[in-house]
């Protein structure tokens, strides 16, 4: 009966592992392919359009191209099972595909408003090129675009709970915005004031920055061992003073290990219990806590003795 029990968990995982397998490809696929024929087709039309918002916006698409492969392959990586010389797993290489794509992202802002503030302050606003509607329609695809590869990448990186593809679904936010940028920007040239155009990549810039702040900022955070907060502490806490013998909860330490958690715990139980005893209270805790928590890896569990009548302060 074990053994057919053992077999069938064996089944599941597979399956879950080959259905999760699937996802990372598909949404990858998605990302990388529709931001390719973005990219071109608003390259084209900010070139014939004569809209420098609108090539901005298209290097903005492109570093989108190298953003979800990078986050591709942070993904697939944190996904492997732990071995010999990573015996905690690998899910921190999802934090570390995080930093480079914040670190892409604050390059390509930097790139965008350099570029901008020079043709705002040293151009002549007749010098500036009037935009073509081409380079407006072209912002309008990408507002649409991008939003819906927003919702379509955030929806997955929920269910797989992946900060990689969760940092690259707010990428395609950040390209939605700056597209909003680049429309404002080009319908205001067509309209006679050609600086506004180059003010909508500076727009553009302030975005991407953004973006490259949070992302990076939440994946140091995810690398560092933070801890998950009083409350989450005081919930986790209390769920486990509730659990069958424990008599009082010690110690109780959480930490981030990528998009997982470790728990560090004491708990007091009856001195005068026999070590399987007490042994079965913690194993016991240990699987309940794991079991309701999804998100949590691993429980290291400490037992102090305690006798019957004491109280936890």
């Amino acid at each position: 009966m074990f053994s057919k029990a053992k077999k069938l968990t064996k089944v599941i995982h597979s399956n879950r592992s080959i259905d999760e397998n699937h996802i990372i490809f598909r949404v990858s696929f998605v990302g990388i392919a529709g931001n390719v024929m973005l990219s071109v087709f608003k390259l084209y039309a900010g070139i014939a359009g004569k809209s420098y918002a609108m090539l901005s916006d298209a290097v903005h698409s492109l570093s989108d191209v190298l953003a979800t492969f990078i986050a591709f392959i942070g993904v697939k990586v944190s996904k492997k099972s732990a071995d010999k010389e990573h015996p905690y797993g690998h899910e921190r290489m999802e934090c570390v595909a995080s930093l480079a794509l914040g670190f892409i992202l604050f390059l390509t802002g930097l790139g965008i408003g350099k570029v901008g503030v020079e043709n705002i302050i040293f151009k002549n606003p007749q010098e500036l090129a009037v935009p073509q509607a081409i380079a407006l329609i072209a912002a309008i695809v990408s507002i649409v675009v991008k939003e819906a590869m927003f919702w379509y990448t955030r929806y997955y990186a929920k269910m797989l709970d992946s900060a990689a593809f969760m940092a690259d679904a707010w990428h395609h936010r950040s390209d939605a915005m700056s597209s909003v940028g680049s429309l404002i920007g080009i319908s205001g040239a067509m309209l006679g004031y050609p600086v506004l155009d180059s003010v909508a990549s500076v727009i553009i810039c302030l975005f991407i920055l953004r973006v490259a702040y949070k992302i990076s900022k939440d994946a140091l955070k995810r690398m560092l061992d933070t801890s998950l907060g009083d409350a989450y502490e005081k919930k986790l806490a209390d769920y486990i003073a509730k659990q069958k013998d424990v008599i009082c909860v010690d110690v109780l330490h959480t930490r981030m290990f990528g998009n997982k958690i470790y728990i560090d715990l004491e708990i007091e139980v009856d001195g005068n219990k026999s070590l399987w005893e007490a042994h079965k209270i913690a194993e016991n805790v240990h699987n309940n806590v794991e079991k309701n928590f999804p998100n949590i890896k691993h429980v290291m569990i400490h037992l102090n003795p305690a006798k019957v009548t004491d109280k936890c302060e």
